[in-house]
């Protein structure tokens, strides 16, 4: 559903902010917890801005610094019919609330046969590039991903950003949003206002092309598309597919552009190895191995930690690496 008008221009972080803004309006069952999210401060990167002022405190809630308690908590909540939006700040954090998330969040549905919805948003950030350091800069949606009864978003624009994040709070599951840090404000585009939202499941293709499908999320879009652009001087066409969603996986939309190509590179953040871009070659392989001319290539990070040095950081994210991967698999 989408009752969006005119749309405005606005950084990512913003357009999160009015998606959040938007879904407390709408529903009396919304409502947000984390920590320091009260104004003035709004939240660790001030997402939550201006809304304990507008809507109050019973619904703009501060917690202890607690994952277990904020994950606990909002999966109670869910469970009583709520529709609560939980704020982890940091996404390796998620790990120290594992249990509350893996084992229950995701499972609850199940085990009652339905009976039980977890109407549950979960909004997280990470991402290398900023000098946060090795245990707060880390991608962990493989992890997720692994995880059957969890839904994964990682969105790379403003307005989607917002649209995902609305289907994120009124969906009847949970659902992990992944905010990569360096985008709240190195992004900026047209947000319709208003109830506007982005179907989970859909991908998007960013750039269309003919010689090579790139399927990346998150920051690594604007990577793939630059890197896409500066090969089309040479004649080469690359097509750039956001995932947007990582689970529901839109299958459909990344068969029928490596169709097209019969060429294909996966493009991530987190380390290579284990990582999800190991699975969507595993499935593309098994789709369309008589049609590809050339294995599907893999670009991820570094094999270590993030690091904190910032000459050693830049080295850890895949960004230089994504040409030379392309011109491997053209051959």
């Amino acid at each position: 559903m989408s009752t969006a008008t005119a749309p405005s221009t606005m950084m990512m972080i913003d357009a999160i902010r009015d998606a959040l803004d938007v879904a407390l309006d709408l529903d009396d069952a919304v409502f947000q917890l984390g920590e320091d999210i009260q104004d003035p401060k709004g939240g660790g990167f001030g997402v939550h801005k201006g809304l304990e002022t507008k809507y109050g405190s019973e619904r703009i809630r501060c917690t202890p610094i607690s994952e277990q308690a904020i994950m606990g908590a909002a999966i109670g909540a869910a469970m009583a019919g709520m529709r609560p939006v939980a704020e982890i700040m940091l996404m390796n954090f998620i790990s120290v609330a594992a249990d509350q998330l893996f084992n229950h969040a995701a499972k609850l549905r199940y085990m009652s046969g339905g009976a039980t919805p977890i109407p549950l948003t979960v909004r997280t950030t990470t991402g290398a590039g900023a000098g946060f350091g090795a245990q707060h800069s880390d991608m962990l949606e493989a992890a997720l991903i692994h995880t059957p009864g969890l839904k994964v978003v990682v969105p790379s624009t403003a307005a989607d950003a917002k649209g995902l994040l609305l289907s994120a709070i009124f969906d009847d599951d949970p659902v992990v949003v992944v905010e990569m840090s360096s985008l709240y404000f190195g992004v900026r585009d047209e947000v319709p206002a208003g109830d506007y939202r982005v179907p989970l499941g859909q991908a998007r293709i960013a750039r269309a092309g003919t010689d090579l499908t790139l399927i990346t999320y998150g920051k690594q879009v604007l990577d793939c598309l630059a890197v896409a652009e500066q090969l089309a001087a040479e004649g080469i066409s690359v097509e750039v597919i956001d995932l947007r969603t990582l689970q529901p996986l839109d299958t459909h939309a990344i068969f029928t552009s490596v169709s097209k190509t019969r060429r294909a590179v996966v493009v991530h953040e987190a380390v290579t190895r284990g990582g999800f871009g190991a699975e969507l070659s595993a499935q593309i392989h098994s789709e369309l191995f008589g049609e590809l001319l050339a294995p599907v290539g893999r670009v991820g990070g570094a094999d270590t930690p993030v690091p904190y040095a910032s000459s050693l950081e830049q080295s850890f994210l895949p960004t230089s690496r994504i040409e030379p991967a392309i011109r491997a698999v053209l051959g």
